[in-house]
């Protein structure tokens, strides 16, 4: 008898449900359709009878390529009922990363989404010998000449036809499972090297999925969430399986591109994002304050200043509000809130997990104040996600939350964020020296990044270690922090902050250019192009009084003293940024050489 939560989940819950919607998903037309739980549960019965009569064995890694579609976590529990692996690969992997992960993990079949990963997956197959199936999940004409490959739709049918013993073999292997199996190679983004597999065993998430219900005991079976993130992501994939367990209604966004347009259709109760989301919705937010009459924008600071008053200073630390502030906050919930959570398309928020990079605690603060329960949270791949979240009370602003349940902390050297727990993974797959470095000789895993634990237990991050820097005046400069203060700022949409080993501190900055067009237009600035746009010297100036503003409290050593404005963003295409969107320093390092050492020169 199987003794995994995830093993046997999709079939357990399609007998408690049935034709309740468990997930959602957008059809070519945009149109939204769910498919019950007996669906899922027959679908996942059938990819997996597929599987078997393929020839996939038990412990071979299978490998998805694909953006978020409910077909990824049809094949993911197919492969748990075989107790196979599921590999996830990002949707905008390069040939390169393809080619770098199905060598590695030895994949024997890849599930593809679309023609441009079909296209992509034609060409790694002659570069990864193990590689000998292609399934592509949409309806799309193959190669004439393409023997290897098959529609998922055919795949089906296959599991469908297969006999009652391939049937049986899938039953079996399910029974067999345990909990030491592997059920996921998670990749990370490789923001210094190549990429690491982090390999999550069933009982890893075993024990997240418990130490979650435990924590997060305002979800219930009544939300609906959005999966935004990639399911290649620890967060989403971490957070959508504990959806699952929980009953949850998951509506499944395809392009991160069109989700302002898919909230609004399905009006989430929960999602899980990284902090950049509600940057850019609290940058909409205030450019729509700033726009109202004097009299609207006076009703709007009132609001803020009663919801802040009641919900930080008293709802986040589990005291009643006094009588009049209550009644004060449900009349602007009701005039002022209700209808910013409307025009986001949360107006039946509930609880929305944030975490991946640092987080303003101006946005945390604004949102909150708003009704809007951003959860922040700390988490890595290596750590099957959580280790850290706001507990539902008593969490402090600023921070990343305290231990979820059977996490245990400590600080190391040099201020090194430790972690011991049941969720920490096995080790990185063929990889034996990096999974040495990444404990310390008494068990406790290395995150890389820096903190401190506070008196009431809330985690504290100052910075990855990798990314500190020492200026040749020998000061120790968190450019993480830093950057996150600048990114506050309408005008600028990424920036990455230099000074290794240089005499002061200056950065690369990616402006909102819709923001810098609109400021030419207003300045009445001509240009022809956004080279020349960005060299303008008014929109220099403006630029660097607007960095002073927010370095504003910084020692000096701390303070950007000089910038570029780029005509283009960072990208994954250039090598820029790793497909979680995280600057790849070196690389800018070295693209931007020119740039970085102009603002140098005396």
């Amino acid at each position: 008898m199987e003794t995994n939560i995830l093993t046997g989940l999709i079939s357990r819950q399609a007998a408690r449900y049935g034709e309740r919607a468990a997930l959602s998903a957008p059809d070519n037309e945009g149109k939204w359709h769910d498919i019950s739980w007996n669906r899922f549960g027959a679908d996942v019965k059938v990819a997996a009878t597929a599987m078997a009569f393929l020839g996939i064995k038990e412990c071979d890694n299978i490998a998805t390529f694909s953006a978020n579609r409910p077909e990824n976590l049809i094949t993911d529990y197919a492969c748990f009922a075989n107790r196979a692996v599921s590999v996830s690969i990002y949707a905008t992997s390069s040939l390169d990363q393809l080619v770098y992960i199905l060598n590695d993990a030895k994949c024997p079949l890849l599930f593809v989404g679309n023609t441009t990963q079909y296209r992509i997956a034609r060409e790694a197959m002659s570069l990864c010998p193990s590689l000998k199936r292609i399934v592509v999940i949409k309806s799309i004409e193959l190669d004439a000449d393409d023997s290897s490959s098959m529609l998922w739709t055919d795949f089906m049918q296959m599991g469908r036809d297969a006999s009652h013993e391939y049937r049986t073999t899938v039953r079996t292997r399910s029974a067999n499972a345990t909990p030491e199996d592997i059920a996921t190679l998670v990749y990370t983004s490789g923001t210094t090297g190549e990429p690491k597999g982090a390999v999550l065993t069933h009982s890893n998430y075993d024990a997240a999925m418990e130490s979650h219900l435990q924590r997060l005991t305002m979800v219930s079976e009544n939300d609906v969430s959005m999966a935004f993130l990639p399911l290649s992501h620890i967060f989403e994939k971490g957070w959508t399986y504990f959806c699952l367990v929980k009953g949850i209604k998951i509506a499944i966004n395809r392009d991160p591109q069109e989700i302002q347009t898919t909230i609004r259709q399905v009006r989430p109760t929960c999602m899980c994002s990284v902090p950049r989301f509600w940057e850019k919705v609290h940058t909409a937010v205030c450019q729509r304050i700033k726009s109202m009459s004097p009299l609207m924008r006076k009703i709007v600071k009132s609001a803020l200043k009663v919801g802040r008053r009641r919900n930080i200073d008293y709802v986040r630390l589990g005291r009643k509000a006094p009588w009049w502030l209550e009644m004060r906050y449900r009349f602007f919930d009701a005039k002022v809130f209700s209808l910013l959570r409307n025009a986001i398309g949360i107006d039946n928020a509930n609880i929305f997990p944030t975490a991946g990079a640092p987080v303003s605690p101006k946005i945390v603060e604004f949102f909150h104040s708003c009704g809007i329960n951003i959860v922040v949270g700390y988490g890595l791949s290596e750590t099957t996600a959580t280790v850290t979240c706001f507990p539902q009370t008593g969490w402090e602003i600023g921070s990343v939350g305290t231990p979820i349940p059977f996490v245990e902390l400590k600080i190391g050297e040099e201020n090194e964020v430790l972690v011991k727990s049941p969720m920490v993974m096995r080790g990185y797959y063929n990889k034996p020296e990096a999974t040495a470095e990444a404990f310390t000789a008494d068990g406790w895993f290395r995150t890389g990044d820096a903190g401190y634990i506070d008196e009431k237990g809330s985690l504290f991050l100052t910075d990855r270690l990798k990314d500190l820097f020492k200026t040749s005046n020998g000061k120790y400069i968190a450019p993480q922090a830093l950057e996150m203060r600048l990114e506050e700022d309408k005008y600028i949409d990424q920036i990455a902050v230099i000074g290794d080993r240089r005499k002061f501190v200056s950065a690369l900055i990616v402006p909102d250019y819709n923001a810098l067009k609109d400021f030419a237009a207003k300045e009445n600035i001509t240009y022809h192009s956004m080279d020349e746009l960005v060299r303008n010297t008014r929109v220099c100036e403006m630029m660097a009084s607007r960095i002073e503003k927010l370095q504003k409290g910084l020692a000096s050593y701390e303070k950007v003293k000089r910038f570029t404005i780029l005509p283009r963003p960072f990208s994954m295409e250039n090598g820029e940024l790793t497909n979680t969107l995280k600057v790849k320093r070196h690389a800018v390092n070295r693209i931007y050489a020119k740039e970085i050492d102009a603002m140098y020169k005396a």
